[in-house]
């Protein structure tokens, strides 16, 4: 396995999450909660969206398959999902509508286990653009070790999430909103670059299919 697809696996994945994103998110979901009640949520929230990502790394070939989606196709679309993410994180649109997301969740101790449901699983961890990205790494990675790298990614990101969510309240100090506003706008550039690169392999990988 390439050492540059690793890496290229893992910028994907981290900027398609967002760890430092979510952290203040998950602090307006839990607001007014215990400790030990937030980190039920974010334990349960962080489980599932391991769940569902690892799924999606294993068969996502297999769901495509069974709904008759070429690979080319899904990489121009998921491309596309991509680059749409990167437009809404440079010019700060995702954190508007991630947030608006959490507005609309009813915060309290007895749907706490909900919460962690949604929205913090989905959509805002395990959301479209996380799903599509890691479909596209699975079919560059398809060997059981590479695949075996990228299920280690995502579990790496999974803990990355946890301790950003345990440590939300310090790390919203620190960055503050301009260090937020940096980070968020430097990652989208990177995510742009990075969905222009799949939409263009999936147009060559169109031109070079044999026609019928």
């Amino acid at each position: 396995m390439e050492f540059d697809t690793l890496i290229n696996a893992t910028v994907t994945l981290l900027v398609t999450i967002d760890p430092i994103g979510l952290a203040p998110l998950f602090l307006a979901l839990t607001a007014g909660m215990d400790r030990a009640t937030r980190t039920q949520i974010a334990l349960r929230g962080i489980l599932i969206s391991t769940g569902l990502l690892v799924m999606f790394a294993l068969a996502g070939m297999t769901i495509l398959d069974l709904f008759g989606i070429t690979m080319p196709a899904f990489r121009i679309a998921g491309g596309l999902l991509l680059f749409w993410l990167a437009f809404e994180m440079v010019y700060e649109k995702r954190q508007e509508r991630k947030q608006e997301t959490t507005d609309r969740a009813v915060v309290s101790h007895e749907e706490a286990k909900h919460i962690a449901v949604f929205p913090l699983a989905i959509p805002l961890i395990a959301g479209p653009g996380a799903i599509s990205a890691t479909v596209l790494l699975s079919t560059e990675m398809s060997s059981p070790i590479e695949r075996s790298a990228l299920i280690g990614v995502i579990l790496a990101l999974m803990v990355l999430c946890m301790v950003v969510f345990m440590l939300a309240e310090r790390l919203d100090h620190i960055l503050g909103d301009t260090g937020r506003m940096v980070l968020t706008r430097l990652l989208g550039v990177i995510l742009a670059a990075l969905s222009v690169q799949f939409v263009a392999d999936g147009i060559l990988a169109f031109m070079a299919a044999p026609t019928a």
